[in-house]
């Protein structure tokens, strides 16, 4: 990843960032049993891992395939739970 000295910083910040997220979507979902939050909170955490991976890699590029299979898993888990809220809706 192109960025200079401050990229893994940023890529640190990222995923802190995601991974609260996580925690406080996971919060929400053990409060009240809804797993839209769950899968919410999975989404992130893949994000906050795939950040901290990207961080952490010596020669890091982010046009890799990985890259964004790893992001089309996290976006692709906040499409099942929008789908997934809303066919319970319907019942």
């Amino acid at each position: 990843m192109s960025g200079g000295p401050l990229a893994p910083m940023l890529l640190g910040a990222i995923a802190c960032a995601s991974f609260i997220a996580a925690l406080l979507f996971w919060r929400y979902w053990h409060s009240s049993g809804d797993r839209f939050f769950l899968l919410l909170g999975a989404s992130f955490l893949v994000e906050a891992l795939n950040r901290v991976h990207m961080a952490l890699r010596p020669a890091n590029d982010e046009s890799e395939p990985i890259t964004y299979l790893v992001r089309l898993l996290a976006y692709g888990l906040i499409l099942v739970a929008i789908w997934d809220k809303n066919r319970q809706g319907r019942r």
